[in-house]
């Protein structure tokens, strides 16, 4: 199994930053990619932000140029610095994981963290 542990969220201000991290553990043999998601009350889990091993990196429209996703493969650590906050980020943010462990091999899989809370107001 694969377990990922999130810390970094809080409250702060509109126009501040958190930095989130996420840090995977376990009996892991390959991590494809980690990434942050998140929930608001009443709406879907939607993609924040992604990164590949190979450092390829997605990013949802509304954090372009707000938020950078970075990853250190050595660590199994994925990292989300979040500027400019707006009350609109505010939500449950969801580390998440596509990869495999020694067990299974090649079978890729996905992995959730618990999440952690983003709240943005002044």
């Amino acid at each position: 199994q694969v377990q990922l542990a999130e810390s970094g969220g809080g409250l702060v201000q509109p126009g501040g930053s958190l930095r989130l991290s996420c840090a995977a553990s376990g009996s892991i043999f390959r991590i494809a990619s980690m990434g942050w998601y998140r929930q608001a009350p009443g709406n879907q889990r939607d993609l924040v932000a992604r990164i590949s091993d190979g450092g390829s990196t997605n990013y949802a429209g509304s954090v372009k140029g707000r938020f950078t996703i970075s990853r250190d493969n050595a660590k199994n650590t994925v990292y989300l610095q979040m500027n400019s906050l707006k009350p609109e980020d505010t939500a449950v943010y969801y580390c998440h994981a596509y990869g495999s462990t020694w067990k299974t091999l090649g079978l890729m899989d996905d992995y959730w963290g618990q999440g952690t809370q983003v709240t943005v107001s002044s």
